[in-house]
């Protein structure tokens, strides 16, 4: 099982959900370039300004540890990211695991409501650019939406302002001006889309969209509120993902 972190996050953020898995599957665990302990000296302005770059970094990573039958587990760009990663190598990978997945931030009416007008993202933007650690104070309880457990809403902005501030900003540009919804159809691995309750970054709109959309999907929809369950409720992401993949390896059985 790999597992990608989102947007502003490190893989410590899935140390409350991996060792489910552990005894089953070998866990792999990374950090994209910027975030927690990556070596800054690998990021590459052209490569890193679209999700495709980064994309390249998880297949570089299934090369280098020769990884096959892959259960991708990513959490939030990172559910694109696997998307693109596994139409480019389909032979690696066996699943997704798409954790407030969205192919798509901005609104497109009256077809598509992705949660965001251009001009809020573009407001966002600016912000990190005149006051990153306000941006961060800001949004970390936004996207955690846990108001009852600040500890996590802290814990997110402290990994936001230990990202570097510069690469951060080219993150967030090519995460949320992007619009992937036209690769949906060509998807041709399995997928289980986990849809979040109160999800600032991912309304829920987002999760039927990618069921209509992304072939061989299953969705869910969590108990959990705000856009990290694997951090505020992860007994309940480790539940639904454990019932998805004894189901997967039941009907492969069957096969």
């Amino acid at each position: 099982m790999l597992f990608a972190h989102g947007f502003g996050c490190d893989q410590n953020m899935w140390r409350l959900v991996t060792p489910a898995f552990a005894a089953d599957y070998q866990i792999v665990l990374f950090d994209y370039v910027g975030s927690g302990k990556s070596d800054l000296r690998a990021y590459d302005p052209e490569r890193h300004s679209r999700l495709e770059g980064y994309a390249q970094d998880v297949l570089e990573i299934c090369e280098a540890l020769d990884l096959q039958n892959v259960v991708f587990v990513g959490h939030s760009v990172s559910s694109v990211i696997g998307m693109l990663a596994a139409m480019q190598a389909p032979q690696r990978f066996e699943r997704l695991i798409l954790v407030g997945p969205s192919p798509c931030y901005l609104n497109d009416p009256p077809a598509y409501c992705g949660g965001f007008e251009r001009e809020d993202i573009l407001g966002l933007l600016d912000l990190m650019d005149k006051n990153y650690l306000g941006w961060a104070s800001f949004l970390a309880p936004v996207i955690m939406k846990n108001e009852q457990r600040p500890s996590l809403s802290k814990e997110l902005e402290e990994s936001f302002c230990s990202t570097d501030p510069v690469i951060a900003r080219r993150f967030a540009e090519a995460t949320f001006l992007s619009d992937y919804r036209g690769i949906l159809a060509d998807m041709t691995v399995p997928s289980l889309i986990l849809q979040c309750a109160e999800d600032a970054i991912a309304p829920t709109e987002v999760g039927h969209y990618l069921h209509r959309h992304l072939p061989h999907s299953t969705l869910k929809l969590m108990q959990a509120t705000g856009h990290c369950p694997h951090m505020s409720h992860p007994d309940e992401t480790i539940q639904l993902i454990q019932d998805y993949l004894s189901a997967a390896h039941v009907i492969r059985a069957a096969q």
